[in-house]
């Protein structure tokens, strides 16, 4: 693939065969095209705080796999499932640090442990999205707030598209009934 002169006017596929021969300038503007992306992606799964450090982590992912990307598919296809791949592993080490934090509260006083069950309960503005299990949020964050097609979101997922359309419906169910209940 020819990698054209201007990369600014280049489309994601072009950007990734020139990052592929050593352009890091095509990879500087792929980060600037789809940064912003990732960190809101990651924040509207609930990684608040670190939505920055996992969009870090999945560009470096990216380019560590620039010379396993094929077009074959939507280059954000490929990017959100480096993505995903990058939030479940954050989703392991949250678990692996509350079982340690688990422990050490039992070694604590009562009056700890309900300062810390005060700070975890905190009030979001994305409350209702966080309602929901961690499959059917994806859905919705790559469907609602990424803009990708229930065919993109079934293969970053690796799931059918039935099981993405099945997702997003019980998703709204909820989210309905969620905002139901708190008018």
């Amino acid at each position: 693939m020819d990698v054209p002169f201007n990369l600014s006017e280049a489309d994601d596929f072009a950007l990734m065969a020139a990052v592929q021969a050593g352009r890091r300038d095509a990879f500087a503007l792929l980060i600037g095209r789809h940064q912003t992306k990732l960190v809101n992606f990651f924040r509207r799964l609930g990684a608040y705080h670190e939505a920055e450090d996992l969009t870090q982590e999945t560009l470096l992912r990216l380019f560590r796999y620039r010379h396993k990307y094929r077009p074959t598919a939507k280059f954000t296809t490929f990017l959100y499932t480096l993505a995903r791949h990058v939030w479940a592993d954050h989703l392991r080490q949250l678990r692996k640090r509350e079982r340690i934090a688990e422990r050490g509260a039992a070694e604590q006083p009562a009056s700890d442990e309900r300062t810390q069950h005060q700070a975890r309960a905190r009030l979001d503005a994305q409350a209702a999205l966080e309602q929901l299990p961690e499959k059917l949020r994806s859905v919705v964050v790559l469907s609602l707030y990424q803009r990708l097609r229930y065919a993109d979101i079934a293969a970053v997922l690796d799931v059918p598209v039935g099981t993405v359309k099945s997702r997003m419906f019980l998703a709204l169910n909820r989210l309905r009934t969620y905002f139901e209940t708190k008018t």
